[in-house]
């Protein structure tokens, strides 16, 4: 269907669910691993604020963006379709001319529909938020964020149901903000994906302090709502992106790349300290915001669901396969001249990640800039195998690597050459192979391609590691 005509069709269709239409707010994190929050069970970050809104809406186990880098995960999140279908599959990118976004989608439903923070997508035609202020990136001087912007907004759309993005530069690196101090870089309790040396403490200390600081951001939002009597019938998402800015988290399409916090308050729909295991995706967010309003998201022609059943308890899953894509052609310090493509699928047991340019080695800022980093090399150098072996892995990979997420959360077993997984390889490779040639995804000549798809910010890198 035409999507003009689709638009007048669902339009027309929801005039008489305007009265009913939610307030809706997604506040989205920037760089910031789904397990370091208190309420995914991480007991020394401090999350007091996030941990509340879980407390009294619906934390989601199982929740992955398309892409562990900040502007295809934007891009997809926005527009409810993948990165390659909707041309931004590269870091840096733009999406194709034709692709609409969030508020093409909720404006005809009577929304006013705006950004504050962060902006990372491109071209900002195919992305009309009213921009409210803020800043790409945080130098750790000042205000990055001025939260009573949201205020103003919300008090100035009077009657008129709004949709607002908050996105915040936290905790992005350079890890800036927060009172590092509160936590001991010598008691931490690392991940176990992670080598323990003195470098990869002390980051943990400045990580978890920004962490405090993008809680207290949360923690205004509900403070706000809980202030102004709108907590009832505002959809509140909270989002975690992709993973930090660790070597194997980031950048890679492991759990701790493309796996996020994600939780939802909505009083009057949603029951408070409830949780869920159904699978989503970020391409499902904005169907669900249109279905919340009142919409048809199946007018459109999204890769994303409504999870707007979930929501209300009524189904307790929703996909039955996630997946994500990391295109490393043209990242800053990236892996030339082929990149390394990287493509992969989960099912709530199993994650299998296929290395397309697996004879060559990845790197990135991470492995040209970060002491973190370094200090592993120093450390397998000294005879840890486990440092060696973390430090090697970050950049030199097989083709194929299979995990039982069941036994091995953090993926640090590769099963994939044990002949009795071939079937469940074998199932997996398939559901990965349809669902790239849905996406028009030709593997490695996708990846070549992405040079031609390249649209913002990428004339020189920051002065932070990073994007």
């Amino acid at each position: 269907m035409n999507t003009k005509i689709a638009l007048l069709i669902f339009c027309f269709a929801s005039l008489s669910a305007a009265a009913s239409q939610p307030n809706l707010l997604l506040f989205l994190a920037d760089d910031l691993s789904y397990h370091d929050h208190g309420c995914y069970g991480n007991d020394e970050v401090r999350t007091p604020q996030i941990d509340q809104l879980a407390d009294s809406g619906m934390r989601f186990e199982l929740c992955f963006n398309s892409a562990p880098m900040c502007a295809p995960t934007r891009m997809s999140l926005y527009t409810g379709i993948h990165p390659v279908r909707n041309g931004a599959h590269p870091n840096h990118s733009r999406v194709y001319d034709h692709v609409q976004s969030m508020a093409h989608y909720l404006r005809p439903l009577g929304y006013r529909v705006a950004l504050m923070g962060k902006r990372h997508e491109a071209p900002l035609e195919n992305f009309p938020f009213e921009h409210l202020g803020g800043q790409h990136g945080d130098r750790g001087q000042g205000i990055d964020l001025d939260m009573s912007l949201m205020d103003r907004f919300i008090e100035s759309s009077g009657d008129q149901p709004w949709c607002l993005v908050v996105a915040s530069n936290q905790t992005h690196q350079p890890w800036n903000r927060g009172d590092s101090s509160v936590y001991d870089a010598d008691t931490l309790t690392l991940p176990p994906y992670l080598v323990d040396t003195p470098e990869t403490r002390e980051d943990m200390t400045r990580y978890y302090a920004e962490i405090n600081y993008l809680d207290n951001q949360v923690g205004y939002c509900k403070d706000y709502l809980d202030t102004n009597n709108l907590t009832k019938d505002t959809l509140f998402l909270y989002l975690s992106e992709q993973g930090s800015n660790f070597p194997h988290c980031k950048w890679t399409c492991y759990d701790t790349g493309l796996r996020s916090a994600a939780i939802a308050r909505w009083p009057s729909n949603v029951k408070a300290g409830a949780e869920t295991n159904a699978m989503i995706q970020y391409i499902d967010v904005l169907p669900t915001f249109i279905e919340a309003a009142g919409g048809d998201p199946t007018s459109f022609d999204f890769d994303g669901q409504s999870f707007l059943p979930v929501l209300k308890g009524n189904n307790k899953n929703h996909r039955d396969y996630v997946f994500g894509i990391q295109t490393s052609k043209g990242i800053y310090s990236g892996p030339e001249p082929n990149g390394y493509g990287i493509r992969t699928v989960r099912d709530k047991r199993y994650r299998l990640v296929w290395n397309l340019n697996w004879e060559d080695r990845f790197q990135n800022t991470v492995v040209t800039r970060m002491e973190t980093y370094k200090s592993w090399k120093t450390k397998g150098e000294q005879g840890d195998a486990f440092a060696q072996e973390r430090y090697d892995h970050y950049q030199k990979r097989p083709e194929f690597e299979l995990y039982d997420l069941r036994s091995d959360p953090y993926e640090i077993t590769n099963i994939a050459s044990d002949p009795k997984n071939s079937a469940i390889q074998a199932r997996l490779s398939q559901e990965l192979k349809t669902w790239m040639h849905q996406q028009g995804d030709l593997g490695k000549i996708t990846e070549l391609d992405a040079v031609n798809r390249k649209g913002v910010h990428n004339t020189k890198p920051p002065a932070a590691i990073g994007k």
